[in-house]
């Protein structure tokens, strides 16, 4: 329409047409448009809230926590229920002697002997709360707080009864796989000619070489036969099942190479040496004097070593309902690690 008024020629035209301009539209439309800038009564500000050019991914990331693995380390066993108090695990030693035999001879004796070693029950809780308001708050997000609530709570059970089968608990008869006092006493690794004492791993650094860490495996070896003299059927073998735990930082001696092939590990070396090892870690195995390796035999004589062992993992009590919010109670029991054979675990404490 511009083009038209500002045309004479077009104007013209247009109004043989039959259309016509009451008005100069150029002049007066930019006279208009000046007179439509009125100044503002509100404050100046953006065109929408910043929330809602907002993206909230639904893909919720979990804070990670460090391994539970002593189940996985030892294996895991429900023992009774919540309602036992203490748990006795009886063993069994047969006695006796023989004569020479005569038929009217009635020397010679058979008998058993019996002991009753006890662990005892800790049974532990938590209690979820949440209230109607937050629910529907945390709902605005698309994400649900009672099961991120759940979530927490498993999680949060599991981490304690991890702690449990390593260490037990404090003031019971209840101990772990790193501090039963049936355990034998640890050894000490040699000395690494790197000069760092006897640890493999300095600084971030393997230090020692792959001969000297196979060589303190190996004492280990030699230390569970050393334990296992004078047991019936129990001497250890090289390709008895086994499982070498550590810690995390530990293991990467694991990868040290051997200097003359450049291509073999301290890993290979062992498990060509003893083909049912097993290498697990946990984060526990980090203590005040230093790293601790265990050699563990799952089976010694027959018969299971260790096992970590609980009597609830997790009981759910009632849903109790408050005035706008809801509780419940969940809980648990743990026994510790029951270890069987002590004489089947080795320690190696300062690596």
């Amino acid at each position: 329409m511009d083009i038209i008024q500002s045309d004479p020629a077009l104007r013209l035209y247009a109004e043989k047409a039959g259309i016509h301009f009451a008005y100069d539209m150029v002049t007066d439309l930019s006279k208009f448009a000046n007179d439509a800038q009125p100044t503002l009564i509100t404050t100046p500000g953006g065109a929408i809230p910043a929330l809602l050019s907002t993206y909230i991914d639904p893909d919720v990331l979990e804070t990670r926590v460090s391994p539970m693995k002593f189940a996985e380390i030892i294996g895991e066993k429900k023992i009774g229920d919540w309602t036992m108090d203490t748990a006795m695990f009886p063993i069994s030693e047969g006695a006796g002697e023989v004569t020479s035999y005569g038929d009217t001879n009635q020397d010679g004796t058979t008998s058993a002997n019996f002991q009753w070693p006890q662990r005892q029950n800790y049974r532990y809780q938590t209690v979820m709360s949440y209230g109607d308001l937050e629910v529907e708050k945390i709902g605005l997000t698309k994400m649900s707080l009672i099961a991120e609530l759940q979530k927490s709570r498993a999680r949060n059970m599991a981490k304690f009864e991890n702690k449990a089968y390593a260490y037990g608990v404090a003031g019971l008869q209840n101990y772990g796989l790193l501090n039963d006092p049936a355990l034998p006493g640890t050894i000490t690794p040699g000395t690494k000619a790197a000069g760092h004492g006897n640890v493999w791993v300095y600084n971030g650094q393997v230090t020692a070489t792959a001969l000297e860490i196979y060589n303190d495996v190996q004492s280990m070896y030699i230390q569970a036969i050393s334990q296992s003299a004078g047991v019936i059927d129990g001497l250890i073998e090289v390709d008895d099942e086994m499982v070498l735990a550590m810690h995390p930082t530990t293991s990467v001696a694991m990868t040290a190479l051997v200097a003359l092939t450049g291509t073999t590990s301290v890993e290979d070396m062992l498990k060509k040496t003893f083909p049912k090892l097993r290498i697990e870690t946990a984060v526990e195995y980090s203590t005040a004097s230093g790293y601790l390796v265990q050699m563990i035999f799952p089976m010694a004589a027959g018969q299971q070593t260790s096992y970590a062992a609980f009597s609830e993992k997790m009981r759910a009590h009632r849903m109790v309902p408050l005035l706008s919010s809801m509780q419940q109670k969940v809980s648990g029991g743990v026994w510790g690690a029951v270890n069987r054979q002590p004489w089947a675990i080795v320690g190696l404490l300062g690596v």
